[in-house]
């Protein structure tokens, strides 16, 4: 008899991207199951053509007091027929979700909500990093440790991009409530006219909301170019691929092209610990400073020749 799984990840891109060891340990441990994931409305189309899912729904998040719909969730929850769900959120709202299945008994249910059938029982599971945690959630639920993250079937079309090769990859943006995880956009400039200057374009990414910030960083150049908020999640899984370098602020993309394996430099201050979050890959390099205002581009800059050169 064929299993039905509920996995649930509704987080931000970085968190996204770091759960694909996850999902594929998932996939590989019940490779005969209808697999279903809960999430966000951003990676609902991007999921659907993953190999790790069979269906995708998106959480529309109700609001506490819209009574119809958390009724309707909780109906759609309980006609899933799930024998297991594996709940790579772990927050407080998925924990409220496990307990929408009373007064019937829930299924068997990996995460951290009270009761739970296969709980990450692990006191210090707030400080470790992400991967890591989500390795040792499966793993005490039954599953072997899940591999690195493979995106490897991700397709894109750039062509319609004015890109030549080399280039480079500049991610000036961020969560826009906590301005101190920002390198300075002066900062991003002069590395951008340096990239330049050694014949490497730059190529700015982000969301549509940091496009000013990208024209502020091209506007000089002969073949800056501005691409915040004209690229699809596919799209940045192809331009990793081809970058010579991916330079940022620790942000969502930077997490998908250190995946990736494309040589990335991630900037932290303070306001972030790399220890819980950093992103991870073969050839990433992680510059912190309590304040970013004083990690200077001539310290960016030696780390990215001294990559080229290795």
């Amino acid at each position: 008899m064929s299993q039905n799984i509920l996995v649930i990840k509704l987080g931000a891109l970085g968190d996204f991207i770091q759960a694909g060891g996850a999902f594929s340990a998932i996939r590989a441990h019940h490779n005969r199951a209808s697999i279903t994931l809960l999430t966000s409305m951003p990676f609902a189309e991007f999921s659907a053509k993953s190999p790790w899912f069979n269906e995708v729904w998106v959480d529309k998040r109700p609001k506490i007091i819209d009574v119809v719909s958390w009724f309707g969730f909780r109906a759609r929850l309980r006609d899933g027929g799930f024998q297991r769900v594996y709940d790579l959120q772990t927050s407080d709202r998925s924990n409220l979700y496990f307990k929408l299945f009373w007064p019937n008994k829930a299924p068997e249910w990996s995460g951290i909500a009270r009761g739970c059938s296969h709980p990450h029982s692990n006191s210090n599971r707030n400080s470790m990093h992400t991967i890591d945690r989500q390795a040792e959630q499966l793993v005490m639920g039954g599953l072997a440790h899940p591999p690195n993250p493979d995106f490897s079937w991700v397709n894109g079309d750039i062509s319609r991009f004015q890109i030549r090769n080399p280039y480079a990859l500049l991610v000036p943006g961020g969560a826009a409530h906590r301005p101190a995880k920002r390198w300075p956009i002066e900062y991003f400039k002069k590395l951008a006219s340096l990239l330049e200057r050694e014949g490497i374009q730059p190529i700015v990414i982000g969301t549509l909301a940091e496009a000013e910030i990208g024209d502020k960083i091209t506007d000089d150049l002969e073949e800056g170019y501005n691409l915040a908020g004209q690229t699809s999640l596919e799209e940045l899984f192809v331009l990793s691929r081809r970058a010579t370098y991916a330079i940022g602020n620790d942000n969502g993309p930077m997490h998908l092209f250190s995946a990736q394996g494309c040589p990335s430099v991630v900037l932290y201050s303070a306001a972030s610990d790399p220890t819980l979050c950093a992103q991870r890959g073969s050839k990433v390099t992680i510059l912190r400073r309590q304040d970013l205002a004083t990690l200077y581009v001539e310290d960016v800059a030696r780390v990215l020749w001294n990559t080229q050169s290795a």
